[in-house]
């Protein structure tokens, strides 16, 4: 997760720089991989506005130009850039300015005095886009520092996030912890109910509530699809990594990317009829956004009309129901998808999108209504509209169990003694609803966190808001003895070393291989098949490492390498037949066996 600094302080903002944040953030829980500047260091740039454009006597592929950098001074600067005209404004670097890799003297070119340097993207150092000037916005104001008027002073953040903490995939969700961390206020924008313009509203049908158990919709008429995203929302994008496509779907992003709900936003004139969310028919088909037509299986969740498939649920939207120049109307959508109906099918048909990512890991299912009307602001102040009512269809939710939290049990799994006040106060903190009974806490998660199931779990953010710093660090009290090994027993160390020193090198492949593979080397027709392979030729799991040494052979073979010596230690899966003993240890899933294996193999001369 990618986020500039200054967008996180608009939630919230803690009086420390940026270094000590990412400190907090990391000892948070939430590891925070990079902290790097939106843009190189440079000065001395100002805006500047074309007056003329004429071209150079003495060269074909230069414009001599007169820039007006605000206040009574004009400037004479040759430029290169085939999109320089009159009346457009760019930045421009004045006479000692510091540019990455450069700095900007008086200079002559081809015989003509330039005073200056008007400056691409790449000039400045925030692309690798030369092909002409950075145009900057009609309303920046002659003479400001570029700096401040691009907002460049700014740090871009990211976070290396583990599947658990879905609820961090937005900028709510991160204001929320870092509030939580620091004590210090969250300020969240107000979001008021769009008042309903129109009557018009689409009757949705939930026909698999456990997949789908909740969905918002709602029409809007009137837009202006060609109005222009304002600058702001575009830097913010682009800071995150996205690219500006259209203000509809630059608007659905964004609210995304605040709040952490995906949107979709349909053209409403494609729907035929109702809104259905449903399976997908056996040799169904759909064409993407991005162009991919794929044929969709019976476990598959799509959007659709009474008709035809409009978009695959939780992933990717249909091409054909797509927002166009030509939209004049939008159907948004907002729903909440079960993880488990999500998870897998992207990888299937070779798909990545921010959607799915986010639907795999936990979306708020309280949040579909706020988003929706949150998306209709900015719509209503970017592209104009009238609204109709929010259409809703919701079945059973998910329940958040209440956990118990035992003050003693925290205290010995952490190794630092609470108080029942301290642990009533850092629950308070968390923003967690509780209930005490006792020396007991009932603890009632919130809808956007997914991962508090157990008392553990309720340890772990104890812990976190302590500090893990804070935790004392003591040795073990117990003498550790390392047990004597029997003389006729050989441990896997003493057997990976035995090989090594006889010239073999130890390999590490995958448990899971091809269907062939299996029936070739193993004679096993039914092997253990993968639900949701990494590859689809790698859809079964390995009951031998005979395939996997052959493969490896194979491939050095391939590159000329005429003596080969490998090894592998790991695991075998197949079926188990009759009674188990639970005490076995290669049997960690009921029905199923799991031994240890090591195997070799030698080709090629003996030296």
């Amino acid at each position: 997760m990618k986020f500039p600094e200054s967008w996180l302080r608009s939630f919230v903002d803690p009086k420390m720089p940026t270094q000590e944040l990412a400190r907090v953030l990391t000892m948070g829980g939430l590891d925070v991989e990079s902290v790097e500047p939106v843009a190189p260091a440079f000065d001395k740039v100002v805006v500047g506005q074309v007056l003329q454009a004429a071209k150079h006597p003495n060269a074909d592929r230069l414009t001599l130009c007169k820039v007006d950098v605000g206040g009574d001074t004009t400037l004479a600067i040759v430029c290169g850039a085939p999109n320089v005209v009159a009346g457009m404004k760019a930045p421009v670097a004045m006479l000692g300015a510091r540019l990455p890799g450069m700095e900007i003297r008086q200079a002559k070119v081809r015989g003509v005095e330039s005073s200056g340097m008007l400056c691409s993207a790449k000039d400045l150092g925030l692309s690798q886009d030369h092909s002409g000037l950075l145009v900057l916005p009609a309303e920046a104001p002659l003479g400001a520092d570029v700096r401040r008027v691009l907002d460049l002073d700014d740090q871009l953040i990211t976070l290396k996030l583990t599947p658990n903490r879905g609820d961090c995939l937005s900028l709510r969700g991160i204001a929320r912890e870092v509030a939580i961390l620091t004590a210090t206020p969250l300020t969240v924008p107000a979001v008021a109910p769009a008042k309903a313009a129109l009557d018009e509203k689409r009757r949705i049908l939930l026909q698999d509530p456990a997949a789908c158990p909740r969905y918002c919709g709602r029409v809007i008429r009137a837009v202006d699809v060609k109005a222009r995203t304002p600058d702001w929302m575009v830097r913010r994008l682009e800071r995150c990594g996205m690219r500006s496509i259209s203000a509809i779907v630059d608007i659905t992003n964004f609210v995304m990317l605040e709040l952490g709900q995906p949107l979709h936003a349909f053209d409403n004139r494609a729907i035929e009829g109702d809104v259905v969310v449903r399976r997908a028919r056996k040799g169904e088909r759909l064409r993407l956004l991005n162009g991919q037509e794929i044929e969709l299986t019976p476990d598959v969740l799509l959007i659709a009309d009474t008709e035809k498939p409009l978009a695959l649920g939780g992933i990717m939207g249909g091409e054909a129901s797509a927002v166009s120049g030509s939209t004049a109307e939008v159907f948004l959508e907002a729903a909440w998808f079960n993880p488990s109906a999500v998870a897998g099918r992207a990888r299937r048909f070779a798909l990545s999108s921010d959607a799915a990512f986010r639907f795999e890991r936990g979306v708020d299912f309280a949040a579909t209504s706020e988003a929706i009307e949150r998306a209709t602001q900015l719509i209503f102040d970017v592209c104009g509209g009238a609204a109709g009512p929010i259409s809703e269809a919701a079945a059973a939710l998910p329940q958040r169990n209440p956990v118990r939290l035992r003050p003693s049990r925290a205290s010995k799994i952490i190794g630092v003694q609470f108080s029942d006040e301290q642990i009533a106060g850092l629950l308070k903190r968390l923003q967690l609803p509780h209930a005490r009974s006792g020396s007991e806490f009932t603890v009632t998660p919130p809808s956007y966190r997914f991962d508090l199931e157990i008392e553990e779990d309720m340890v772990e953010e104890i812990a976190r808001l302590h500090g893990y710093d804070n935790i004392p660090t003591r040795p073990p009290r117990a003498a550790l003895a390392v047990l004597a090994v029997p003389e006729g027993r050989r441990t896997l160390s003493e057997l990976r070393r035995i090989l090594v020193d006889r010239e073999y090198f130890e390999v590490v492949n995958f448990s899971f291989v091809e269907a062939q593979w299996e029936s070739d080397f193993c004679g096993n027709a039914e092997p253990i098949a993968l639900e949701n392979p990494i590859a689809a030729q790698l859809d079964v799991m390995r009951s031998s490492l005979a395939g996997s040494l052959v493969a490896n052979l194979r491939f050095n073979l391939a590159r000329k390498v005429d003596r080969v010596r490998v090894f592998e230690v790991a695991r075998c899966f197949s079926r188990r037949s009759g009674e188990e003993d639970p005490r076995d240890p290669a049997r960690a899933l009921a029905g199923y066996h799991q031994p240890l294996r090591i195997g070799g193999l030698a080709c090629g001369p003996a030296a």
